[in-house]
Parts: C-alpha cells; sequence; structure tokens
C-alpha cells in the first residue's frame, strides 16, 4: 500500500522517492497546497494515479532561470498555471490598485507571482528547458484562450495560447484531457500532432479551416470594431456545452487558434475516484515558518458535493470554465471525506461548508441536460424557473442530515451561494426550515447584487420582488424557530446599466432595509463573461442594444460610495453623486435623506477617499487642545475677528474673572496664568513674570516650573521637589495670590483631616498636593474657590466645620471620581517635564 506523502517540490524529494526524473513538471503561481480545492493539486494526484512522475514547482522566481531547472528538465511535459486565480484578478482591485496580500501564497506575502503568471512561466521554460513541450491550462488560460478585452491593459490582447508560445492549451477542470494528452506522449505522439482532443485549443499555421468549424471574426476585426467583437463573443458562449458545442476556429493573422469542443461532463463514479485520492488535505509543511498558507482556512474542513451552476449570471465566468451542466458527487464519497475529516488533529467539529459554486444545486436542471445538453437559447432560472425544472432539495437534505450525524461533528454549516429564486420553486421540501434550524450560523449570505430590475435583467438574476419573498419567508421561519438570525446581501457596483439613478435606487433599499453592507464588490471585466463583453463594446451581445456602461474610476467610486453612504469617508462623494443626479431632496434632515448638507468631517490626514485622495473635513468651532470641542460660550468672552471681544460675562470660567478668548496666542503679560484676576488667555508664551509663574515664568531663583524659593528651608523630597513658601513664587497658588489651582483652593482645614493636626503626607507650611494637605489658615480676600466663599461673605476661623463640609463641594465627585479614583482631573494645559 503506497504511503500518503507530498509529491516532490525539489531534488532533494526526488531523490527521496528513488526519482531520477520526472514525467511532468507542474509549475504554479500558488503555493503548493494538497487540496482538492486546488486545481493544480487535483491534476497532479490524477497523473500520479496513472503511474506517472510528478513534480511540483510552486512560486518559482521568474527572474531567475535556475528555478525552472531545479529539478532537470522533465520526460515528457511541463504543465503550468498561474494558480486558482487569475493573476491580474490577484493583483489588482477593480479600480486597478494593487493588493497588498495574496491569500495564496506563504504568509499571504504579495508578490510572489508576476502579472501574466501564464505567459511569463511559459516564456521562461522555453528559455531553462528549451525542447520540452509546454501546456497551458487553469482559469486564466480557459478564459483568456480566444482574443479577449483586458480590463488593466484597456486593450484586446490575443489568444493566451500564442503569447504564451505553448503547444496546448487544457480549457475547464481538463481531468479528461490531461490524461489523453498523457497518454499519447507517453506513447511517442509529438505534441504538435495532439490536435483533436476534447477541452483543448491548439495552434495552427495558416488559414486552413479543419472540417465542420464555426469561423469567428479574426482578432484584427474584433480589436477594431466592438461590434464584431460582440458577435464573436457570442456565438463563442452559445458553443461551450459539451453535447452541442462546435470547433470554433479564430485567426490572428499568421497564426491561429483552434478550439476543440469542450470536454464531457463527468460521471458520477469519475467525481468520486478524483476525490477520493490520497491528497494531504494542507499545505506543504515547507510554508509553516512562513505562516502557512490563508486560503486553506475556509476550505480545509469545507465538503465540494458539485461542479457547474445553471444559474448563468452575467458577470460569472463559469460558464466558460466548469459549464452549466451539474456534475455531482454520491453521498457516499462526500460521507467518506467528512469522516476523514474528523480523524483531523486540527478538526473543531464544525465543517465550514457543504456546496461548490451554488449550494443547493445537486442535480442537472433537466434531464435534457444528460444528453442533448444546456439550451442555447434561453437559460434554467432566468426571467423565472423552467418549467422543465427539476428543483427538488429532498437529496440536500439528506445528505446534511448524515454529515450533521457523524459522530465529533458538532455543526455542518452551508456558506456557499445559494440561489434564493430555486429555493422559493421548491415549496415541498421545507428547506428554508432545515437551513435556519441547522445550517446558519448567525447570518447567511446571499447575493441579490442589485435591486434595479433593469440592472439586474442585464445581470441574469431573478427581479427585486423573489429576493423580498425570501427575506420574507427568512424571517418567519426563524420567528417561528425562536432565532435570531440575519441575511447578508451581497450586493455589486457599477455593473453595465448602472446609471446613478439606478445606483440611487440600490442606496435607497439599503438605507430602507436598515443594513450597513461592508462587503460591496466594485464590477470587475473579468475575461469571459457577459458582463465583460457589454463592458467594452457597450452592448448586450444577446440583442446587440446600446447598454449604459459606468466607466471612469470617479463613477465607479460614486456608485460604491453610495452603497456605503453611511459611512463618513463616503459624504463627499455621495453628495457630488446626489447633486448630479438632481436628488438634492436626499440630502438633509429628513427620515429619507441618505446624508446630511455639507456633512464633510475632519478626518486623519492618512485617510483617503475612494480614488485615493485625501479628505478634508471642515472644523465645527474651536476645539480644546485636548482634541474636544468647548462648551457653551455664553458665559466666556470670545475674541471675534475684529479683535474685539464679543459676549463678555462678570462670571469668570473656572472661578477667574474677566477671562476672554482661551485660545493659545491671546494671553495677557499682566496677570498670572489660571484664575487670576483679568486674565486673558492661555497661552504658554505670554505669562506674567511678575505674579506667580507657572511652567517657565520667571521666579527669584530660576525661570524653569519648578523654580522654587528656598526661604522656607524646607527639606525636598527625594532632592528633586522643594518645598515653596507662600511668600514669593507658590506652588500652584497660596496665600496673597489672586488664583489658584483650577479650583481656586482655600487654605482651610483639610478635607479628611482633623482640626488642628499637622495634614497627612504634608510637612509644616507646605501647601502641598494631596487631598488631605491643605493648610489652616483662612484665604486671602478675593479668593475663590466653588461652593466655600462668596464675594461678601467673608470667612471666619471659627467656623472651621462648617467649612470643611463645604469644602468638599470642590471636589468631584460622582463618575469622575469613581474613573480617577478620587484624585484631581487636570483640566488645564498639558503639564511640561
Amino acid at each position: 500500500m503506497r504511503t500518503r506523502s507530498f509529491l516532490p517540490m525539489n531534488r532533494a524529494d526526488m531523490e527521496n522517492v528513488g526519482w531520477d526524473e520526472l514525467d511532468f513538471l507542474l509549475i504554479t503561481g500558488d503555493a503548493y497546497v494538497d487540496h482538492p480545492s486546488f486545481g493544480i493539486a487535483i491534476i497532479a494526484r490524477i497523473l500520479e494515479k496513472h503511474d506517472f512522475r510528478v513534480g511540483i514547482l510552486a512560486q518559482p522566481d521568474w527572474k531567475d532561470l535556475k528555478d525552472f531547472r531545479v529539478m532537470g528538465k522533465p520526460r515528457l511535459a511541463c504543465l503550468i498555471t498561474s494558480g486558482n486565480l487569475d493573476s491580474m484578478v490577484n493583483h489588482y482591485t477593480a479600480a486597478k490598485k494593487k493588493r497588498h496580500k495574496d491569500a495564496y501564497a506563504p504568509g499571504g506575502k504579495s508578490g510572489l507571482r508576476p502579472d501574466r503568471a501564464t505567459i511569463t512561466y511559459s516564456n521562461r521554460v522555453r528559455e531553462a528547458l528549451p525542447g520540452v513541450p509546454v501546456i497551458i491550462g487553469g482559469i486564466e488560460a480557459s478564459l483568456r484562450r480566444f482574443a479577449h478585452y483586458d480590463y488593466w491593459s484597456n486593450e484586446v490582447r490575443r489568444s493566451i495560447l500564442l503569447d504564451s508560445q505553448a503547444d496546448l492549451l487544457v480549457f475547464g477542470m481538463g481531468e479528461t484531457p490531461i490524461i489523453e494528452i498523457a497518454k499519447r506522449l507517453k506513447d511517442g505522439v509529438p505534441i504538435d500532432q495532439i490536435n483533436d482532443v476534447r477541452g483543448t485549443m491548439v495552434p495552427l499555421t495558416g488559414d486552413a479551416v479543419p472540417k465542420d468549424t464555426l469561423v469567428l471574426p479574426a482578432f484584427e476585426d474584433v480589436s477594431s470594431d466592438k461590434k464584431n467583437y460582440a458577435k464573436a463573443f457570442w456565438v463563442q458562449y452559445q458553443q461551450q456545452d459539451p453535447f452541442h458545442g462546435k470547433a470554433m476556429f479564430q485567426s490572428h493573422g499568421r497564426k491561429s487558434v483552434l478550439q476543440n469542443p469542450p470536454a464531457l461532463p463527468l460521471t458520477q463514479g469519475e467525481m468520486d475516484a478524483i476525490y477520493a485520492l490520497p491528497f494531504m488535505g494542507t499545505y506543504h509543511p515547507s510554508y509553516e515558518a512562513l505562516g502557512g498558507v490563508p486560503a486553506i482556512e475556509e476550505v480545509e474542513f469545507s465538503l465540494t458535493s458539485v461542479r457547474g451552476c445553471f444559474g448563468a449570471c452575467s458577470f460569472c465566468a463559469l460558464t466558460f470554465h466548469q459549464g452549466r451542466i451539474i456534475q455531482s458527487r454520491s453521498p457516499e464519497s462526500i460521507i467518506r471525506e467528512a469522516e476523514q475529516m474528523t480523524w483531523n488533529s486540527r478538526f473543531k467539529g464544525y465543517i465550514h461548508d457543504v456546496g461548490g459554486p451554488t449550494a443547493n444545486f445537486r442535480r442537472p436542471a433537466c434531464q435534457k441536460q444528460l444528453t442533448k445538453g444546456a439550451c442555447s437559447n434561453k437559460q434554467c432560472l432566468f426571467p423565472g424557473p423552467c418549467a422543465n425544472l427539476e428543483n427538488d432539495h429532498t437529496e440536500y437534505l439528506d445528505l446534511l442530515r448524515r454529515i450533521r450525524s457523524l459522530p465529533r461533528v458538532k455543526k455542518v454549516f452551508v456558506r456557499s451561494g445559494i440561489r434564493y429564486d430555486a429555493v422559493l420553486a421548491d415549496r415541498n421540501s421545507k428547506f428554508i426550515r432545515e437551513l435556519c434550524e441547522h445550517h446558519v450560523s448567525g447570518q447567511l449570505k446571499v447575493a441579490p447584487e442589485h435591486v434595479s430590475n433593469s440592472v439586474l435583467s442585464l445581470m441574469g438574476k431573478p427581479g427585486k420582488e423573489v429576493y423580498e419573498d425570501f427575506v420574507q419567508e427568512f424571517k418567519k421561519t426563524n420567528e417561528r424557530l425562536g432565532k435570531e438570525q440575519y441575511l447578508v446581501p451581497y450586493l455589486m457596483s457599477s455593473h453595465p446599466g448602472s446609471t446613478l439613478t439606478e445606483a440611487i435606487e440600490l442606496a435607497e433599499y439599503v438605507r430602507d432595509m436598515g443594513v450597513n453592507p461592508e462587503q460591496v464588490q466594485d464590477f470587475i471585466p473579468t475575461p469571459g463573461t457577459l458582463s465583460t463583453c457589454m463592458y467594452y463594446t457597450g452592448l448586450n451581445p444577446q440583442t446587440m442594444e446600446s447598454v449604459y456602461v459606468p466607466r471612469s474610476m470617479h463613477e465607479k467610486a460614486m456608485q460604491r460610495a453610495l452603497i456605503q453612504y453611511r459611512n463618513p469617508k463616503n459624504h463627499k462623494l455621495v453628495e457630488e453623486a446626489l447633486r448630479q443626479a438632481h436628488r438634492e431632496d436626499l440630502i438633509g434632515y429628513g427620515p429619507k435623506c441618505l446624508i446630511r448638507p455639507g456633512r464633510h468631517l475632519q478626518q486623519d490626514p492618512k485617510e483617503s477617499d475612494n480614488q485615493g485622495k485625501p479628505i478634508k473635513r471642515k472644523a465645527k468651532g474651536p476645539t480644546r487642545r485636548s482634541g474636544m470641542k468647548k462648551k457653551d460660550t455664553a458665559n466666556k468672552e470670545v475674541q471675534g475677528k475684529d479683535g474685539q471681544s464679543k459676549g463678555a460675562s462678570s462670571k469668570a470660567y473656572r472661578g477667574t474673572t474677566g477671562k476672554s478668548e482661551g485660545f493659545k496666542d491671546s494671553r495677557s503679560t499682566e496677570t498670572a496664568y489660571k484664575g487670576t484676576a483679568d486674565k486673558a488667555g492661555r497661552s504658554k508664551t505670554s505669562r506674567s513674570a511678575d505674579s506667580a509663574p507657572y511652567k517657565g515664568a520667571q521666579a527669584e531663583s530660576e525661570r524653569y516650573k519648578n523654580a522654587r524659593n528656598e526661604e522656607s528651608g524646607a527639606p525636598s523630597k527625594g532632592g528633586k521637589r522643594e518645598v515653596r513658601t507662600a511668600g514669593k513664587a507658590p506652588y500652584k497658588r497660596s496665600p496673597g495670590e489672586a488664583g489658584g489651582y483650577r479650583t481656586e483652593r482655600s487654605l482651610v482645614t483639610p478635607y479628611k483631616g482633623a482640626s488642628g493636626e499637622v495634614p497627612h503626607k504634608a510637612t509644616s507650611g507646605k501647601a502641598g498636593r494631596n487631598k488631605d494637605s491643605r493648610s489652616k489658615t483662612a484665604p486671602e480676600k478675593g479668593l475663590r474657590s466653588k461652593e466655600v466663599a462668596h464675594k461678601s461673605a467673608p470667612i471666619n476661623e471659627t467656623s472651621s466645620e462648617g467649612i470643611q463640609e463645604k469644602e468638599k463641594a470642590r471636589f468631584w465627585k460622582g463618575s469622575d471620581n469613581l474613573v480617577h479614583k478620587g484624585h484631581r482631573k487636570h483640566r488645564g494645559g498639558k503639564k511640561q517635564r
């Protein structure tokens, strides 16, 4: 029995298994993850099953030919793929900005694969390993096999088969074609004679067209005329069915490309055999020190039950890659894989998903598809479910019940997208109830994408009312179950057909739903989709009618911002969009308004809008140095623009009299800081040197804030701070000063201190810093406190007990005392050290 292990990644691994030469070298832009969710792993294991020696070269350095020679020259061929994603989608956002992370690379590090990885790797292999046949495949090769529009260069590019200089292209999932090609190569058939395998495309020289082949408009025609491009794409789209699809020929000048009909769908037995291969189920251990491969996290404990999707959304590339015919595994195969998961030491009892492109599709849409293929002139679910649709969720529900009954399985989730229109069309299986009761983790993700019927029609999605019906069913079901669960809608902005009017309609719907969508997908025109053809040509290829297309980055940013209008960073773009659409009625204070007028808040300079430009926010009045806005200034003098004071009040701020505007540059040079009569301001640079200094004013002994008069002779604490006398430069005010520390303390019998005793933690004669370290003498005339003394009520030393109770009022009570644990809270300017 063969021991399960990873496939070789270098020469040392080859020597460990006793190989001196490979049959096939597989080169991928992803890290090596031996899991059936990664296409390179499936192809490698299938070749291994047929006794071919296979090695994996993952993310080689394309700038160094030595990386491509690590395992030597393979005997039969090099198989090349960009990875699980198109390399340009992997690298760039819809706004054409560079992505900072790559989930398919070790540690999520970006930059480990080149742009247009399939082309780059193929050309480097030609240099490093001359004479070796090159076969390309994967999602990037599948979607770019004909002349195609490239969003990132904004031009029509040639077939990737010609740009890569490869000998053969395998499109689709590729299991059946690759085995047939491998066997022919092993039998000695030259690569240039393998030109009739289903599911492949081959390069041709000259204009000779094979028999029974459809001729597409040439590259020169589709690159110069958008109508020809739309016509060519619609022919390609209709010929992707394995039963009635024909071979297609497209000229590219001196060379041409010929696509053979798609491979036949796999039987259930063939699907079961593929997923029974000895996958390790995780990434190669060499990546452990680098942080692993993030992409494995969601799929490691997920089960793939089907391939293909008959939903046929216009923006989805599955029609070009996996096709519209459902291919499913048997329940026994899925149960067997689930049992193996439970043996994994990392398994915690949760299976994250059981599904595929669409979770609730378990069988072909109708029996006709198994012999005649999918209809070329209509869809199964759009504009409504077909009368021949076999829509029964009984088998899927039974599968979920069996999986969740397995030992050590706590919960089975359904996280693949579900087609809610198919769910509503099946009223017999009670799918919604069982889904809500057992397979939702608090939130269920669905994809209405939009709410405008004109946009939904171009997307190939059901109308808004269908989604609303599902929302109501979901809500009622959870109420009956006593569960609090929510729907998370996926929304798309800037799809062809969406003007600002439709974008605002979607924003209003988001407002009425009361949700704040965090995930909004900007439409990305990837090759191989109907929507991309609309984006490039401005035409609907089905009808050749004109379609509005939001092309500019600024308009795309506005449409996205409208969906996320609650985000303060988007308010400027939202307001601009509403004014352009003449929807000023949505700017205001009413319950239906999206934003408030002129609501551009202050923001960190590093923050930027959707175009990368810093957002300028308007300040709302003067602020404190702490960053908090000033409170009511009705009782304080405010310095006007003309230099005159406004709204002067006889009541002083924080116990002072005659205080004017509290800005940094408006201090008087005649009075002391904080609490003195006729105080002019708070500037650190304009304090008087004649009265008591604070933070830097000139004192007799020295100019710094810790300058102390040494007349008292009191000992210092640790030699750092000296006790000040009340005679000349008192520390935080003392008798004889016309002001004092924030609450203008009188030096009566201290709070929490016995009358006639020396205050706690204070030496004799020290003015002190602690709550209970006040002097026992009466305050000077004119000295204020919050509740201890009034102007017309002189303090009598004999009433020390009453004063002691009133003195408590000077200390903050309530929540502040709880927060600050009884210590006074500093409210003034920042203390200098």
